[in-house]
C-alpha cells in the first residue's frame, strides 16, 4: 500500500473516531514511568542527536506505545512553542483516535515508520508542521516500546527527515541491547560472587533469567525447587532487600534472603540466598496417602494426615486452597478412610436453598462440606452462624462434622470475621506446582478413571507435563488429559501428542494474539517435523523471527 492510500485510510480512521477537525483535544496521561527501559535507553540518543541538529529547526520526540509523549529534545524556542500550542508535549498522547493523522499515532496504526507532511494532516491545527514516525521496537522480543517521532514546521519538510526517525530509532535499540547486555552481566557477576562466597544455595532473578546453582539443585528436590522459583517471583522487580520465608512442600520452611543488583539506576535483577531454617519432616510422621488419591509426597501425605485427624476428631475444618487443588478430594477420601459409616453431604455456597440443605443434613445426622465458602452472602452468613452456635450447643451422642473450601484470598471478606471462630483448624492445600513430584501418579490415575489405561505417556512427555506450572491446577492437568484422550486412546503418547499450550513453558501470561502465534509455531513445527526453516516460511515470518518466538514462548520441538 503507498503512503497516499495509507493517509486515505489514515483520514478514514479519524473520522470514525470522531476527531474534532478544528480543535483536537489530545489526552493527558499523569502517570508515566519516567525511569521505563526505553526512557533510560533514549535519553542519550536523543541527547546525541539533538546536539548534531542543533542548528535544525526540528524536534526529537519520543513516546510510549500507545503514543503518549514521553520526551522532547532539541528545537528553537518558536517550534516548542508552537507544539506547546498543539499540546505535543510530554504526557500528552498523539494516538490518531486522540487527535487523528499524524506521525506518531499513524506509525502505530500501520505498524511502521511513514512520513506525514504538512496538509495530510487530519485536522487544521497540525497542518503547519511535518512529523516523520519510526516504531522502537525490543531489539530481542520484538516488543513495541515506542515511537521517535522527528517534527518540523511544514515549510522546512524534507524526505530524509524519515531516514531521521529510522537512524534515531535503531540507535535507540542499539542502547537497549547494550544496557540488556550490561544488565545480564552484573547479574551474572553477581550470581557467581555469591556462588563462591556463600557456600550455600542460591538463585539469581530477573524479568526473563533465573538461575539456581547446583547446590540448591541437590539440597532441594523437584517440588522444593518448583516452590523456591514460585517464592522468587515475588521478588521480579524489587528495588529494596527483603527477607522471605516458604514453606516447602517437603516440610521445610526455606529462608530466602534478596539483594538487588544495579547498573547505575537500572534494576538488573537481584541475587537469593536460601537457608533451610528446619529439617524436613519425615514421611512415617504422616502415614501412607489415603486410599484412592493420587500422590506420595511429603507435602501431600502431611495434609491428608491433617485432614484424617480433624475427621477423626469431629474437629470442623477451612480447606484453603486455589481452584482444582483437590480440596474435596482430600475431604471426601479422609472421610471415606475414617468415618465410613457417616454419611458426607456436599452443598455448594452458590446454591439459593443452601442453608435450608444444610439443615437438613445436619439434623438428619450427617457431616457435611460446603464448598466455595467464599462465595458466601452475608444473609447466608447470619444463617449459618445461628445454625452452627445451635449444633454446637446440643448434646447429642456424636457431634456432626463440618467442612468448608474456599479460594485464599477471595470472596466475601465477612467469612473469616462470622465463620472462623466455629472452625479451630485450617489447613492449606498446595497448588499442584509445589508438590509436582505427584505429577506422574496423577496421570496415571486420571487417565485409568478415564478408561484409557492403554494409554501411556513416554518420558520426555511425562518431563515437559512437569515442567508446566498448572494454573488450574489437578483440574486443569485432567483437562489436558481429557484432549489427549480424544486424539489418542492407546499406546505411548510422545511431545508431538501434547496439546500446543503443553509444548510451551513461557514464564508470563500470554495475549490472546500471542497465544495463537505461540500454537500456530507449534503446529507448522511439527508439520515440517521441526524444520524451524520450512515452519517460518509457511508461516510467512522470516527465520530470525521464528527462533525469537521459540526462546520467548520457551516451545520444545
Amino acid at each position: 500500500m503507498e503512503t497516499r492510500s495509507y493517509i486515505h485510510v489514515s483520514w478514514q480512521r479519524s473520522k470514525e473516531s470522531l476527531v474534532d477537525i478544528d480543535h483536537p483535544d489530545p489526552t493527558f496521561v499523569d502517570a508515566i514511568d519516567r525511569d521505563s527501559l526505553l526512557l533510560r535507553a533514549a535519553r542519550p540518543v536523543l541527547s546525541s542527536l539533538a546536539a548534531e541538529l542543533a542548528n535544525e529547526p526540528v524536534c526529537l520526540i519520543l513516546t510510549d506505545s500507545h503514543g503518549v509523549v514521553l520526551l522532547r529534545s532539541g528545537g528553537d524556542n518558536a517550534l516548542i512553542g508552537a507544539l506547546d500550542a498543539v499540546r505535543l508535549a510530554p504526557g500528552f498522547r498523539y494516538s490518531e483516535s486522540d487527535v487523528g493523522t499524524n506521525g506518531i499515532g499513524t506509525a502505530l496504526e500501520i505498524g511502521g515508520p511513514i512520513l506525514i507532511n504538512g496538509h495530510e494532516h487530519y485536522t487544521g491545527n497540525l497542518r503547519r508542521f511535518s512529523c516523520a514516525g519510526a516504531l522502537v521496537t525490543h531489539p530481542v522480543s520484538g516488543a513495541l516500546l515506542g515511537v521517535i517521532d522527528i517534527t518540523t514546521k511544514a515549510e522546512n519538510t524534507n524526505p530524509l527527515l524519515l531516514s531521521f526517525a529510522k537512524l534515531a530509532a535503531r540507535r535507540i535499540q542499539e542502547r537497549i541491547l547494550e544496557e540488556a547486555n550490561e544488565l545480564d552481566a552484573a547479574l551474572l557477576g553477581g550470581y557467581y560472587s555469591a556462588c563462591r562466597h556463600s557456600g550455600g544455595p542460591v538463585i539469581a532473578v530477573g524479568k526473563e533469567v533465573f538461575m539456581m546453582n547446583s547446590i540448591a539443585q541437590q539440597h532441594f528436590d523437584a517440588g522444593d525447587q518448583a516452590a523456591l522459583l514460585d517464592q522468587t517471583r515475588e521478588t521480579i522487580g524489587r528495588i529494596d532487600p527483603c527477607t522471605l520465608l516458604a514453606d516447602l512442600p517437603s516440610g521445610v520452611v526455606a529462608r530466602l534472603t534478596y539483594q538487588p543488583t544495579f547498573v547505575g539506576e537500572a534494576l538488573a535483577g537481584g541475587i537469593i540466598r536460601v537457608k533451610p531454617q528446619g529439617a524436613p519432616r519425615t514421611s512415617e510422621t504422616h502415614g501412607p496417602a489415603l486410599p484412592g488419591l493420587a500422590g506420595t509426597s511429603a507435602a501431600w501425605r502431611r495434609i491428608s494426615h491433617e485432614v484424617s485427624t480433624a475427621v477423626s476428631r469431629t474437629e470442623w475444618v477451612l480447606l484453603q486452597g486455589e481452584e482444582g487443588a483437590g480440596k474435596l478430594a482430600l475431604i471426601v477420601a479422609a472421610h471415606d478412610s475414617v468415618a465410613r459409616d457417616h454419611r458426607l453431604a456436599i452443598a455448594d455456597a452458590s446454591a439459593d436453598d443452601l442453608v435450608e440443605q444444610v439443615t437438613a443434613d445436619l439434623e438428619g445426622g450427617a457431616d457435611i462440606v460446603i464448598r466455595h465458602a467464599h462465595l458466601l452472602s452475608n444473609e447466608q452468613l447470619d444463617d449459618l452462624v445461628e445454625l452452627f452456635q445451635r449444633v454446637q450447643d446440643s448434646s447429642v451422642a456424636r457431634d456432626p462434622w463440618v467442612a468448608l473450601t474456599t479460594y485464599p484470598d477471595d470472596g466475601n471478606p465477612e467469612v473469616g470475621a462470622h465463620l472462623l471462630h466455629f472452625f479451630p483448624r485450617t489447613v492449606s492445600v498446595p497448588p499442584l506446582r509445589h508438590h509436582v513430584e505427584d505429577l506422574p501418579a496423577l496421570v496415571r490415575s486420571l487417565l485409568n478413571r478415564a478408561g484409557a489405561t492403554d494409554l501411556v505417556l513416554s518420558k520426555p512427555a511425562l518431563n515437559q507435563l512437569m515442567r508446566l506450572p498448572w494454573p488450574g491446577n489437578v483440574s486443569h492437568l485432567r483437562q489436558t488429559l481429557h484432549a489427549i484422550c480424544r486424539t489418542r486412546r492407546s499406546g505411548i503418547v510422545d511431545m508431538a501428542d501434547l496439546p500446543a499450550e503443553c509444548r510451551a513453558t513461557s514464564r508470563r501470561s500470554l495475549t490472546r494474539l500471542e497465544t495463537l502465534e505461540r500454537d500456530a509455531i507449534i503446529e507448522a513445527l511439527k508439520v515440517h517435523g521441526g524444520d524451524k526453516a520450512a515452519a517460518s516460511e509457511s508461516l510467512g515470518m522470516s527465520r530470525a523471527t521464528i527462533y525469537r518466538r521459540i526462546r520467548e514462548y520457551g516451545i520444545v520441538n
